[in-house]
């Protein structure tokens, strides 16, 4: 049956704290926001980087240069071993909820690959109908982040489309690189997606840049982490160095033309909810188009 399309609607951010190495807590946690957001007629909704195990702030994994530690190993197994697999009953339970609640649910996970025992920094797109719609693979890991998570091939660094628009986006710092910001804007896009785990005050100044850039709506994602979240004896493995709170949010919606809708949320769990209109998109690129009609023909050869 054909869907059609929709002009107006409602999307949401969500900044949340999940429950540490802990999937089913954190599914519970998911399924209550997806309760209440569907109750205000939500038909996107976007959660941040790899709420499924949880971001590893502040682990080092024993890994310095030319040495790892065996209880760095340690951790990592744990870490390995509830992360998602696309088709695992973790999967299935959130293909169920974007079913049940009709909606577009977004969320950012650690994810197995089926064969290899690599870990990527992911985000699964799962439509109304429950189907995985569209897995993306970030493709530079930061930091130390490349000691756990692989590197994506950059395959997926398209939008997909819906009845709703078409929907894609980047995690993290991705969004810092130009090349992988043209590749998906010549996908077409009217929904930028940007979960990440940077809290600092200059991430709202990159996602208003990215909107005016992309005339796209931004939604943009974060967690809210405490130190106190991890467990007393994932606290023991952690950086001597690190504060009470880990991770303040700065989760933000933002106009296509780089009108801050809603947030920034700080130092609390929240979420954000704001109306689309395609309509705002179109005007929005009356005077500036980065694939069509404002890139110089010289940069097109």
């Amino acid at each position: 049956m054909e869907i059609e399309n929709v002009d107006v609607f409602n999307a949401a951010v969500v900044q949340i704290t999940p429950t540490f190495l802990d999937n089913e807590e954190t599914i519970k946690k998911v399924e209550r926001q997806l309760t209440y957001l569907h109750s205000q007629e939500c038909r996107l909704v976007l959660f941040p980087e790899s709420i499924f195990p949880g971001y590893p702030r502040g682990f080092t994994f024993g890994a310095t240069v030319g040495r790892r530690t065996e209880a760095g190993r340690d951790l990592w197994l744990r870490y390995y071993e509830t992360s998602l697999l696309a088709t695992g009953p973790e999967a299935k339970l959130l293909s169920q909820m974007a079913g049940d609640f009709n909606m577009h649910l977004i969320i950012g996970v650690t994810e197995k690959d089926k064969i290899s025992s690599t870990l990527y920094c992911s985000t699964f797109h799962f439509a109304p109908d429950g189907q995985l719609k569209h897995v993306h693979r970030k493709v530079k890991p930061t930091g130390t982040e490349r000691v756990i998570w692989g590197e994506g091939d950059g395959s997926c660094i398209q939008s997909v489309d819906t009845e709703l628009g078409r929907v894609g986006g980047l995690i993290c710092w991705e969004n810092y690189m130009p090349e992988a910001r043209m590749k998906l804007y010549r996908s077409g896009l009217d929904i930028y997606l940007a979960p990440t785990a940077d809290a600092r005050d200059t991430w709202l100044a990159s996602m208003q840049h990215i909107a005016c850039e992309s005339r796209s709506y931004v939604l943009s994602s974060n967690q809210y982490f405490r130190k106190s979240d991890y467990s007393l004896d994932l606290q023991e493995l952690l950086d001597h160095d690190q504060s009470e709170i880990l991770c303040r949010g700065g989760s933000c919606i933002v106009s296509p033309l780089g009108k801050v809708l809603a947030g920034p949320i700080y130092d609390r769990e929240d979420s954000l909810i704001t109306k689309i209109d395609r309509r705002d998109i179109l005007k929005s690129r009356m005077d500036f188009d980065v694939i069509g009609h404002y890139r110089p023909q010289s940069l097109s050869r």
